[in-house]
This record gives structure tokens, C-alpha cells and sequence, in this order.
């Protein structure tokens, strides 16, 4: 008998949706459909590929009542804020539709008498995205748009917390009338999926996910000279200098610490502020923090759902208790919030100072709604503790001083850095980290040269 994958709802604790494994036969099978379609898919004309992709999308915004609360029970976003997932996909999506005639269109050097020189896009073959839970529309539309508009074909291997984000993916694909093979997806175990990953299996493999899992995927591609795109683990930093907004630097930065429950690669984790605006800083932060409804995810009144499981709280929990263990002080009385209940996936969010880069919540990924908050004497102290991390995802500083901004931006080791914002990714700009939170880019022009490869054309017509 296959084992099966199971999704336990964050909500109840209940199995939500379960299903089978693909075994070995199944996956040579998606292997092989795979690269036929891919064959014929390559060789039809951009704009072709561009109707059928464009379908899909409409395909799957025409799901979006069924989604948005099967979203919520699968990994708990509250409903209320379900349709802001699908309205990122679809920006995404028609953005990587709209700019691939120009980041796929040939590169022509300077013009030689008597030859014809040009570089082309080509195709890699099949890409396999292996996606989160987390955002998982949003992260998932990154590649697969992209890499279908590239003239790959794509195999889909989604998360078990969210299986059936997978499903809809297949479903929109079918509704848009996708070649057979040019799309699958499949429910896959962790060996099976490095059975897939394995030399010959895929030409592409792009990850978001832990760091841990993104050292298995490198693992698993060892000896096959496999492209790698990696999305991994965050710790993001805020800036606050004296002349933010304050006003606007609090709203902005709870949100991007709290919005999905802090479950996501570049929530804010850690934020430094002036010494001479932290403790207005502070006390504001907190009363904004104070107003979240904490509960279930399909009540409309809720604006903080559960994290996506009962261990993921806990280790929150042991973060914030190993900070008070060290002198941290927490603002929030979780009391305040009923439905927190230790052992449960239901967790209060929390503020704290007096934090130190000692304690493990201002060093560890946390994942979850917490966020430290430290005072700092200048910039250089600033930007000192930003870069005191072994992630390098996105960071934020708040100012208005555009040109202060650039200046201490080119100084942040990050992938993306915001002024007055945070926790949004711009299709039209590379998202990419450094150090252990990835490598490798998706999203903008430069996420095509990642599903591509240069082929040079050195033609001699005069002899």
C-alpha cells in the first residue's frame, strides 16, 4: 500500500486532505511526459505561449471563492486577507507575461561586416518548483509562470501543509488547455522528491523553503550539474532613523511583522530605532500590536489566525522564553488574547526589548509573531547589527532622506533593500538574498536568464 501525504489544519487539528505518494514508476512517467511536451512546447511561437499561460491565470482567479477559505484551513491565514494572496499572484503573473518578449528577445552585439552574430534564450528543459506552504500561490507563480513562457515545461512539487494549492495549479493549467505533460504536479516524500532531483531527472530545481532544505536539494543534485535556485531562510531587519514618519515607520512595520502570523521569509524580525524616537517608537508599536484579533481564520473579525501548527508556536514560545530568561522584557500580556493556549497552534503576538543579539530571537529565524526591538546611537550602530546575521534577505529603513537610504543601503548585506516599506516583493525587481538565505534570482528580467540558458549564433556569410 502507498503511504499517504496528510494535511493537518492549523484550525482544529484535524486532517484536512490526504493523498498518495507518487511511487517510481509514476515519477519516470512525469519525467518522460514531461520532456515530450517540452520538445513541441519550445518550438511555439512567444505569443502562443503567452495566451495559454494568460488562460491559466484567469483559469485560477476564477477559483477564487473556493480558494480563499480552503487557504485558511490548510495553513491559516485569516479569510479576510485571502484575496490579497491571489491579487500578488495574478501581478505577478501578468507582470512575467508582459516583460518576456523583451527579456527573452536576442542579444545582437555590435554589427560585424560579414557575419551575423546574435545570443538566444533557449530553454532549459524541465524545471521542478518545489514550494512552501507559507505564500503558496505567490512563491509557486514566481517559476512556474516564467518558466512556461520560457519554453520549459514544469512539474510541480507543493507542500504537503498545502496540497491542494497544488490541485489548483493543475486545475487552471487543464482549464487553460496546456499541452498533456507540459504541467504536472505531484505529491511527493522527501526521497522520492530527491529520486526526481537526481542526475538526468530535471535540468532545474527552484526551492524555497529552510536552509536545512535547501542543503538537501544541493545534496540531492550532486554530480548532475543541475541549475539551483534557492529562496531561504530570513531574519529581516528595520532601520528606524530620527526623521521617519513615525506614524507611517509603526503602522508598516507591525504589519510586516505580524501579516500571516510572521510566517514569512521577509517578515520583520528585529528592528532598531533611534535612541532619541525609540521610546515613542516603542510605546506606539505596541499599542498597534495590542488591536489584532487572534483566532480562528474563517471568522471575518479575525486578523491574526493560528501558525501552521502546534510545534511552530512552540518554538516561538521558546524563543520568547529564553529572551525573559536573559532580561528581555515582553509588552504584550498574551493573557489579553483568549484564544492563545499554550500546546496549541494559537499564539499571542509579542514585543520585546532589552533584547540582545545574545538571545536566540534576535539571531534565529523565528517564523512566527514576534519581534525584538532595539535602540541604537547612529547609523554605523545601525547598520552594524543589520549585518550581525547569517541571513541576508531584505531589509528596511525608514527615513526621509532618499539619498541617506541609498547610502546605507549600499552598505546592508541583503538581496532587496526598502525605504518606507517592507515585506513586498516588486515583480519588476530581482528577488534574490545572500549569504544563507539563497542564491540565485526570480522575478524581473533577470529571473528569465535563470530559466535559460545563452546560446551563441557566429554566422560567416561573407567569404
Amino acid at each position: 500500500m502507498k503511504k499517504l501525504s496528510q494535511l493537518i489544519s492549523p484550525v482544529d487539528g484535524r486532517v484536512y486532505a490526504e493523498r498518495q505518494y507518487a511511487d517510481i514508476v509514476q515519477i519516470e512517467q512525469a519525467l518522460a511526459a514531461a520532456a515530450a511536451a517540452q520538445a513541441q512546447w519550445k518550438r511555439r511561437p512567444l505569443s502562443e505561449r503567452a495566451a495559454f499561460c494568460s488562460a491559466a491565470v484567469d483559469a485560477m482567479l476564477s477559483m477564487k471563492d473556493e480558494i480563499i477559505p480552503e487557504l485558511a484551513w490548510q495553513m491559516g491565514r485569516p479569510v479576510r486577507f485571502g484575496a490579497g494572496e491571489l491579487r500578488g499572484f495574478e501581478e505577478r503573473a501578468r507582470h512575467m507575461i508582459a516583460i518576456a518578449p523583451e527579456a527573452l528577445a536576442a542579444v545582437e552585439p555590435t554589427p560585424v561586416a560579414g557575419f551575423r552574430r546574435h545570443i538566444q534564450r533557449e530553454p532549459l528543459g524541465t524545471v521542478l518548483v518545489v514550494a512552501p506552504w507559507n505564500y503558496p500561490y505567490l512563491t509557486a507563480v514566481n517559476t512556474i509562470i516564467p518558466a512556461l513562457m520560457a519554453g520549459n515545461s514544469v512539474i510541480l512539487k507543493h507542500a504537503s501543509q498545502t496540497l491542494l494549492v497544488g490541485e489548483r495549479f493543475a486545475e487552471a493549467m487543464r482549464r487553460a488547455n496546456l499541452p498533456e505533460g507540459l504541467f504536472q504536479n505531484l505529491v511527493l516524500s522527501h526521497l522520492y522528491t530527491s529520486v526526481l532531483i537526481a542526475p538526468g531527472g530535471v535540468q532545474q530545481v527552484n526551492f524555497t523553503g529552510s536552509v536545512e532544505g535547501g542543503k538537501a536539494m544541493q545534496n540531492a543534485s550532486f554530480g548532475g550539474f543541475i541549475g539551483m535556485g534557492l529562496e531561504l531562510g530570513g531574519k529581516d531587519p528595520a532601520y528606524v532613523r530620527a526623521d521617519a514618519n513615525l506614524e507611517h515607520a509603526v503602522e508598516n512595520l507591525v504589519d510586516g511583522s505580524f501579516f500571516n502570523s510572521g510566517q514569512s521569509c521577509c517578515a520583520v524580525e528585529r528592528i532598531y530605532v533611534d535612541q532619541n524616537i525609540y521610546p515613542a517608537f516603542v510605546e506606539r508599536f505596541a499599542d498597534l500590536t495590542r488591536q489584532y484579533v487572534l483566532g480562528n481564520p474563517l471568522d471575518e473579525a479575525t486578523t491574526l489566525g493560528p501558525l501552521v501548527s502546534p510545534s511552530a508556536a512552540e518554538f516561538v514560545r521558546g524563543q520568547i522564553a529564553e529572551a525573559l530568561a536573559k532580561g528581555a522584557k515582553a509588552l504584550i500580556d498574551p493573557k489579553t488574547f483568549p484564544a492563545d493556549a499554550p500546546g496549541s497552534a494559537y499564539l499571542a503576538p509579542q514585543v520585546l526589548v532589552d533584547v540582545t543579539h545574545q538571545m536566540s530571537v534576535m539571531r534565529e529565524e523565528s517564523f512566527g509573531p514576534v519581534v525584538g526591538i532595539m535602540p541604537v546611537a547612529s547609523d554605523e550602530e545601525a547598520i552594524a547589527l543589520m549585518n550581525d546575521s547569517e541571513f541576508g534577505l531584505s531589509a528596511s529603513i525608514w527615513t526621509q532622506d532618499l539619498a541617506a537610504a541609498e547610502r546605507l543601503g549600499n552598505e546592508i548585506d541583503t538581496g532587496t533593500v526598502f525605504m518606507n516599506r517592507c515585506d513586498y516583493l516588486d515583480p519588476a525587481l530581482a528577488w534574490t538574498g545572500v549569504k544563507n538565505s539563497g542564491h540565485g534570482v526570480t522575478l524581473s528580467r533577470l529571473g528569465y536568464e535563470h530559466l535559460t540558458r545563452a546560446k551563441s549564433f557566429h554566422l560567416r556569410h561573407e567569404i
